[in-house]
């Protein structure tokens, strides 16, 4: 299949595509004209890949997956420790973000939202 055929039945965009292969991600074939030409297994690794960075999985690690899938006598503690890394991060932010709304609606709550020109939101996000 070429490559507007692979990027739909993918979900892709074909310019996702074309980054994976700029970074050795997949390796479509060619054909004698040039174009790519995209196998199932090529499909199946788009599919690994698309689902994989939604979960929010780094480049890198898709990477590291992708090696991990293809390698038959994987250890599978190798590929749950890049999840429990990703997971440890979500688990971060989750928490950053927490706080980030936490402090936000304290500032919110706090300010009266009238005619008045005196505001603690602006007054706190300008170190007053």
């Amino acid at each position: 299949m070429n490559i507007g055929e692979a990027a739909k039945a993918a979900g892709l965009p074909v310019k996702t595509i074309r980054y994976y292969e700029e970074i050795g991600l997949v390796r479509p074939a060619r054909s004698e004209n040039g174009y790519r030409v995209f196998a199932e297994s090529d499909l199946h690794k788009l599919n690994f890949l698309g689902r994989s960075r939604a979960l929010g999985f780094s480049i890198a690690d898709c990477r590291a997956l992708l090696a991990l899938y293809e390698d038959g006598t994987r250890p599978s503690a190798e590929v749950r420790e890049i999840a429990e890394r990703h997971l440890a991060g979500i688990e971060g932010k989750i928490t950053d973000l927490q706080s980030l709304r936490d402090t936000l609606a304290h500032l919110v709550a706090s300010c009266a939202g009238d005619a008045r020109p005196d505001c603690p939101i602006l007054d706190n996000l300008s170190g007053d």
